[in-house]
């Protein structure tokens, strides 16, 4: 196909596609899928080899939050059966941390349901990035606590934290169907502060939410504008008892077409399968493995993931290998961009790099599922309707959806959606 051809040639140059041929991506039928994939792949090889980064996430408090995201399990009013408690200790979340650590996590992401931190809630999170760095040699840390006051990624980066993870999530022309309690601008400003902090800067986007193919162009086009290092993709969990409980509008061969679509718009980037892939990618996730070159270990923050052996079982099937500790995750520019200068290249896989964030530092997405501090996703599915469902009592035209809905073909699968009942918070053993 011309289109992949010219869309490998620009990835390599790192050239940004048109608007057009990020839309033709999502349009391609099932019997090209194999091309689309390989295409995309060659861009992922050529800066990122065949390695795939780990990253565990923490949830150091979870659940009632004020915000209304509809697509979240923690939200106000949810009822999700989900865990809920209030801030884990340092001593806890280091513990979880390790577990994570010991999998072979290279990122942990510490993650905090609500609106944002106030500045007491810094200074906790502050003792545990110490307490985690501390016990976890050369780890990386992401912080993930909502939206940012002045001062306040400053003081998360002088304790230690390596990155800062806000999903926009949608497009800004759709995002208040979504949310009511804050806005688009309001996450992009937030992402701004973390990156003017230093924070190597993660946000990416929840995909299922009923949008059509020009919202998730315009979000990665969008996140494209705002150069984060990292870019999380979400699929939307179907949480019962969420505004989004209905909305079952993908399919796996979607998926792997959203996820091509983003790698052909940030080829250099560090694209995180997220929340969701057990659910929507299900039996073809190795394939998605030629997309992105970072995945979540284990468990969400309020689902459950595949078993920790499983992920690293598949990454080696499929004839991956994990990113060990002293590789630089970016490209050699922007490892040097985010450093000031650099040491280590990411074109050459067994290269070593610099530590955590003065040089490699490939942001986290600690987007995941269950939607702590604004970060992650929820949601659902069921037969196509006349309105897919934003709020409560709030309905979105169904045209916004036709796209996604056509290429929906499957039933629901509630039994892939298991509630987090392990790991942090609890007294069980984490999934890493």
């Amino acid at each position: 196909m011309d289109l992949l051809n010219t869309l490998v040639d620009k990835g390599l140059r790192r050239e940004l596609p048109t608007r057009e041929e990020a839309l033709a991506v999502l349009a391609t039928s099932d019997d090209d899928l194999l091309d689309v994939v390989a295409a995309a792949g060659k861009v992922r090889r050529q800066w990122f080899g065949r390695r795939v980064k780990l990253n565990y996430l923490v949830n150091l408090k979870s659940g009632l939050c004020p915000e209304d995201c509809s697509y979240c399990s923690q939200r106000l009013g949810s009822k999700a059966g989900i865990l809920k408690y209030t801030w884990l200790k340092p001593d806890e979340a280091s513990k979880a941390a390790a577990a994570g650590v010991a999998g072979g996590a290279k990122r942990v992401c510490l993650v905090a349901s609500g609106r944002g931190p106030t500045d007491r809630d810094v200074d906790r999170v502050t003792k545990t990035i110490e307490a985690i760095k501390e016990q976890n040699e050369g780890v990386e840390v992401c912080a993930c606590l909502g939206l940012l006051s002045d001062g306040q990624a400053d003081r998360l980066r002088s304790a230690g934290a390596d990155a800062y993870n806000h999903n926009l999530n949608t497009s800004e022309e759709t995002y208040g169907a979504i949310t009511t309690t804050h806005t688009y601008a309001d996450r992009v400003e937030t992402v701004q502060q973390a990156q003017a902090a230093g924070l190597s800067a993660c946000s990416g986007l929840i995909a299922g939410m009923g949008e059509s193919d020009k919202d998730l162009v315009d979000v990665v086009f969008a996140l494209r504008d705002l150069d984060p290092d990292s870019v999380p993709v979400n699929f939307l969990i179907p949480f019962e008892g969420t505004p989004l409980a209905k909305e079952w509008n993908l399919t796996p061969q979607r998926c792997l077409r959203i996820l091509a679509m983003v790698r052909f718009v940030c080829p250099d980037v560090e694209v995180r399968l997220a929340g969701g892939r057990e659910v929507h990618l299900r039996s073809m996730q190795p394939l998605a493995l030629h997309l992105v070159n970072s995945i979540f270990l284990g468990d969400y923050l309020t689902s459950e993931g595949q078993a920790g052996q499983t992920d690293l079982d598949m990454i080696a099937d499929a004839g991956f290998e994990v990113e060990g500790a002293g590789t630089t995750t970016l490209p050699r520019h922007r490892a040097d961009a985010l450093s000031g200068g650099g040491c280590g290249s990411q074109g050459a896989p067994e290269t070593a790099g610099c530590g955590s964030h003065e040089a490699a530092a490939g942001a986290t997405g600690c987007g995941s599922h269950g939607g702590g501090g604004g970060c992650g996703p929820c949601g659902g599915h069921a037969e196509p309707e006349p309105s897919v469902v934003a709020d409560a009592g709030e309905s979105v035209p169904a045209g916004r959806a036709d796209a996604a809905r056509t290429d929906a073909g499957g039933g629901a699968r509630t039994d892939l959606v298991t509630v987090r009942r392990r790991g942090a918070g609890t007294d069980l053993a984490p999934n890493a």
